[in-house]
Order: C-alpha cells, then sequence, then structure tokens
C-alpha cells in the first residue's frame, strides 16, 4: 500500500505527467471546438484535424504545451523542495537552540528583544511575553549596564563580536546571576547597523566552583607560608633566649656578689626586667611557631572566657561584653594560660577597632567537621569545640585579612604595637591542634573564631601546692648544652648553690662523662637541641645506661612536642631559658627530692 501511495506521488509530481495532461487538454478542447465548426466531419477528423495541416499544427501546439507544462512543474517542485528544506532546517535549528543551555537572542539597535531562546527564559525567570520587547537594561545590574554601553561602543566603531565576562543580571525573583555572553553587530542590507545578536551561558555554578577552589587554594598557600615563617620565628625565638640566659645568668651571679645598697644594684634589677620583657617577647614568637604549650590540662573553655572577658570589662567599661556560652561544652585538652593570653589578644583587637566604644559577642558551640571542611587547614575531621569573638567595629579589609596572622606584621603606627599579638594567636591555636580564621567587612566589624579538639577527658579538681622553700643543695650535676655561654653561666650559678658541675658540650661527650663518672652523678641538666646526637636520643642512651638517672630538660624553646615526648618516656622535669637562680634552685631542688 505504501509502494503505490509513493508512486502515485511521484506520478503526480512528475513534469512530464503534468506537461502531457496539459498537452492533452489542449487537444481535447481543439477537437470539440472543431466539432462545433465542422459537425459533418468524421471522428477521426475530429481527432487529427481536417488536413495534414491541422494535425501537425496540432502536435506542435502539444509539444509546446508539454514543454510549457513541465517548466511549470519543475518550478512548483523546486520551490517546494526548497520550502521543505528551509522548514526541516529551521525545525533542526530551532531544536538545537532549544535543547543546549545557553540562551540565544537578538536586539534592536537600542537593546530591546526582537528574539529569544527558551533558555533564556530558564536562566532570567520571566515568561515570553513578560520579556518580548522589554530592553536587556532592565535586567542587568547598574556596572553591568556600563560595561555593556562600553562594549556596544566598539561594537560599532569596529564590526567585531565581543566576549563579555562578568555579565551580571538580575532575575525575576531579584536573584542574581553571573554571566558569560559572546555578541555581535547586526546590520541591515546597507550595511548599517540595525541591533546586536549575542549567546549568554549562565556560569554561577562554575564561578561559585572556581571562587571555593581559590579559596582553598589561598588558605593552603597561606597555610604553607605560615608554617614557613612559624619555623624561622621559632628557631629565632631559641637562639635569643639562649643570649638572654647568658644575660640572665650573669645578672643573677653579680646579685650575689652586691648589697642592695650598691650603686649598681638597681641598675642590675632593672637588667633582669628587660630579661623579663624579651622573654614575654620570645614567649609570643613561640606561640606563633607552635611551641607554646607549657601545660596541658582537660578544661572547659566556658571558664577561660568568663574569667577573661569579666577582667577585660572591667578595664574596657565603653565595650558591652554579651557571652552566649554552650552549657554542655565539651571538654578541651589546652594550656589554660596559653588560651587565656589568645582570648586576650582577640579582646585587645576588638577593642582597638571600636574607637567610640562598642559590642563585643562571646560564643561558644560543640560542633564536628567532616574531612572536607578542615581539610585546607592541616587538622584532622572529628569533635571539636568552636569559640566566636565577634566585635562591631571597623572592620578589615581583605589585603589585610590575607596577612593579619604573619608575625611583625600590623596596622598599628610605629612603636604602637609588635605585630606579634594576633601572630601567637594563630601559633597556639595551631599547637593545641585546631586553627582559627577571620570574616570580616569594612564597617561592618569582625569575626575570629577558633577550632579546638575535643577531649572526652573530665575537668579535673586541683588544689594548687604552696610552693617549696628555695635552698642550696649538695650533689653532683653534669650539665649539657652546646652553647659554652650557657655552660659558663650554668656552672656558676650551680656552684653558688653548693653543687659541683661536670660539663659535656655534645650527647656523645656526655655519655662518655656518664659512663666514667656513673656512680657521682646525681643529676642531669640537658639541652633539647644540640647538634649531631639530639637531645632526645642523648636522653635514651643515658636512661638505658641507668635507667634510674634523673634528668631536668632545657631548652630555649617551651614544651612542644619533642619535649612533651622526652617528658612522656621518664624525664623528669623542664625549665625553660632563660631562668634566673631561683628558678633553678627550685626545680633541681625539686627533683633531688624525689624518691
Amino acid at each position: 500500500m505504501k509502494n503505490k501511495n509513493k508512486l502515485k506521488t511521484h506520478l503526480m509530481d512528475s513534469m512530464v505527467v503534468t506537461g502531457l495532461g496539459l498537452a492533452c487538454f489542449y487537444w481535447v478542447c481543439e477537437s470539440f471546438m472543431y466539432f462545433f465548426l465542422e459537425p459533418e466531419a468524421n471522428f477521426i477528423q475530429h481527432v487529427l484535424g481536417p488536413d495534414m495541416f491541422q494535425t501537425w499544427t496540432r502536435l506542435l501546439v502539444l509539444c509546446l504545451f508539454l514543454i510549457f507544462g513541465s517548466h511549470v512543474q519543475y518550478t512548483v517542485n523546486k520551490r517546494k523542495a526548497a520550502d521543505d528544506a528551509l522548514r526541516e532546517s529551521e525545525d533542526k535549528y530551532r531544536t538545537i537552540l532549544e535543547s543546549i543551555e545557553e540562551g540565544c537572542f537578538e536586539t534592536d539597535i537600542d537593546g530591546n528583544l526582537t528574539f529569544f531562546s527558551n533558555p533564556i527564559l530558564k536562566i532570567l525567570g520571566y515568561t515570553r511575553d513578560e520579556l518580548l520587547g522589554v530592553n536587556t537594561g532592565k535586567y542587568i545590574s547598574p556596572d553591568t549596564a556600563s560595561k555593556m554601553s562600553r562594549i556596544t561602543e566598539r561594537l560599532r566603531e569596529t564590526g567585531k563580536p565581543e566576549n563579555v565576562t562578568g555579565y551580571d543580571v538580575i532575575r525575576k525573583d531579584g536573584t542574581k546571576v553571573s554571566l558569560e555572553m559572546s555578541v555581535s553587530l547586526l546590520k541591515d542590507q546597507n550595511g548599517l547597523p540595525m541591533g546586536y545578536r549575542g549567546v549568554l551561558r549562565d556560569v554561577s555554578e562554575r564561578k561559585q566552583t572556581e571562587d571555593e577552589k581559590n579559596k582553598l587554594e589561598t588558605q593552603l598557600q597561606q597555610a604553607q607560608k605560615m608554617e614557613s615563617i612559624g619555623t624561622l620565628a621559632g628557631g629565632i625565638a631559641h637562639d635569643f633566649n639562649n643570649i638572654l640566659m647568658g644575660i640572665q645568668g650573669n645578672a643573677s651571679l653579680m646579685l650575689l656578689k652586691i648589697e642592695s645598697d650598691h650603686p649598681n644594684y638597681e641598675k642590675i634589677k632593672n637588667i633582669e626586667k628587660y630579661v623579663q620583657n624579651g622573654t614575654e617577647l620570645t614567649k609570643q614568637l613561640l606561640g606563633f611557631a607552635r611551641r607554646g604549650k607549657y601545660l596541658i590540662k582537660p578544661t572547659n573553655l566556658n571558664e577561660i572566657i568568663e574569667k577573661s572577658s569579666s577582667l577585660f570589662a572591667r578595664t574596657k567599661k565603653e565595650i558591652q561584653v554579651h557571652t552566649d556560652l554552650h552549657e554542655n561544652l565539651w571538654t578541651a585538652e589546652v594550656d589554660r594560660g596559653q588560651i587565656g593570653q589568645v582570648l586576650l589578644n582577640l579582646y585587645v583587637n576588638a577593642w582597638q577597632a571600636m574607637f567610640n566604644g562598642g559590642d563585643l559577642y562571646l560564643h561558644t558551640a560543640n560542633v564536628i567537621l567532616d574531612r572536607s571542611y578542615v581539610q585546607p587547614y592541616k587538622v584532622e575531621p572529628g569533635r571539636y569545640v568552636k569559640i566566636s569573638v565577634s566585635d562591631t567595629g571597623v572592620g578589615i579589609d581583605k589585603e589585610t585579612q590575607e596577612r593579619i596572622f604573619e608575625p611583625f606584621f600590623t596596622t598599628k603606627e610605629m612603636g604602637r604595637g609588635t605585630g606579634l599579638g594576633l601572630a601567637s594567636v594563630y601559633g597556639i591555636i595551631k599547637s593545641h591542634g585546631g586553627y582559627i580564621n577571620v570574616y570580616s567587612e569594612k564597617e561592618r566589624g569582625t569575626v575570629f573564631t577558633i577550632y579546638l579538639p575535643a577531649s572526652r577527658k573530665k575537668v579535673p579538681n586541683e588544689n594548687k601546692a604552696a610552693s617549696a622553700a628555695i635552698i642550696k643543695g649538695k650533689g653532683t650535676i653534669l650539665l649539657i648544652d652546646d652553647e659554652k655561654m650557657i655552660l659558663d653561666v650554668g656552672i656558676e650559678l650551680l656552684e653558688e648553690l653548693g653543687y659541683t658541675v661536670q660539663l659535656a658540650m655534645r650527647g656523645q661527650d656526655a655519655i662518655d662523662v656518664f659512663q666514667r663518672d656513673r656512680g657521682k652523678i646525681d643529676l642531669i641538666i640537658m639541652d633539647m637541641i644540640m647538634p649531631g646526637m639530639s637531645g632526645g636520643e642523648t636522653f635514651d642512651r643515658l636512661k638505658k645506661i641507668d635507667p634510674d638517672i634523673k634528668v631536668l630538660l632545657s631548652s630555649g624553646y617551651s614544651i612542644n612536642s619533642q619535649a612533651a615526648k622526652i617528658l612522656q618516656r621518664g624525664c623528669d622535669g623542664f625549665i625553660q631559658k632563660p631562668f634566673n637562680m631561683n628558678q633553678l634552685a627550685e626545680k633541681v631542688q625539686g627533683i633531688l627530692a624525689k624518691e
């Protein structure tokens, strides 16, 4: 049946059949006309004509009609085929335009929409009736309008297509969408500009992904930079503490030789004060270098916040302090003094940002952070205690936020700050296995958020013991340090306290001395950082020789992870340089008094 219909269609569309049909129609009309003119003629004469001339004339005219009819049919078929091809092409490209995510549009020279595909409706959130004839300036932001004005002017001048990034439009619901656009100039038959044609694509998700990726990369680079700066700062603080140790030791020795009414007594006491000031400075550096933990205890951070904020509120009455502390806050294992320093630094930073007074908001919460969230900060996922310190100050610009935790970076005028406050905050939090970030907008205030690992240990009840009396002692002490200055000062201090002192500058030298005089040495005071054999290795080898030997660890660093590990392996105590004679005597006496 289909083949018959197809054959019928081909026959109807045939040019020959059309021409033949016209010729036959002419022949029949001619025969009828002759029949009426010559009714006495026979049938053959009616059909072929009365003579040969008439017959050939009919045949010639028939051929002419055949040619004319064929040409007419050819023209009709060609036009129909062109119309079908055009219709098919239109359907094809309309389907393509409607199926792709990009939206196509055309406008007149004034920017009024004359054509747009369905994706445009999806991107902008309008209906077709709402958009048709509307000027594009209605749904673009002021910045984008200014940018497009320059681009269309350049288009009319050059005629070259333009690619536009950051084409922000306002959807019907008021939300902003970021687009990319390719736009070209439309010209009329005379080559004059008549409008614009463009292709839009929604890049909001891609831009958000790129922004998040850039943010992660920036955070990672910042963490690596801070790690490098922290290592440098820690080394500087360690060496500086050794120098302060030499100054402090000599000052202590001089004070032993003079009375309080000596003309130089007060000057030497001033030297001790300056050494203490220098020690506070190195503590901040060590805090930044993540070597700032001294004594770690399970702690309810709410208690530290309440005490520190109460003290701050009493001294800065122009600041209103508001607390929102979680009632069942998880415990965190922290150095309470260091966390108190962190909070006070943040309070002071907030106060300096609120020139005419303001509000300080303190908030705590229990949070669980997944791996994707903590990855840029190089900490482990899990349970954390969150502390937020918010102010209503002037805010911080983005450039300053990128450098805010760097040591010696400050926005204060010369002499008003060391640039170590927030650097030490960063280092102390990192040394506790947590992290800190900052969010701020100009004239909108600043929020510092701290995350510290939560612990399942309970907060202990503590009763402070009275300090032991400082007295001189007896015994032999092996002093190990690679700095000659420390050995010179140390031997004099210990001898003044009544002890016999033996010296060693390296780990191997100390082992040799200890093996030789093993039964005579009562205590070893050992530096942690030494060339060759480290303090940790030296300690392990000494303990292997005599498991009962008493060891006091000494370092220009505070208790960091390395010192903590040595203490966990059985070291009897730690003393940080610089220390004075009283501090040394108390430590030595306390360890020797142990059973």
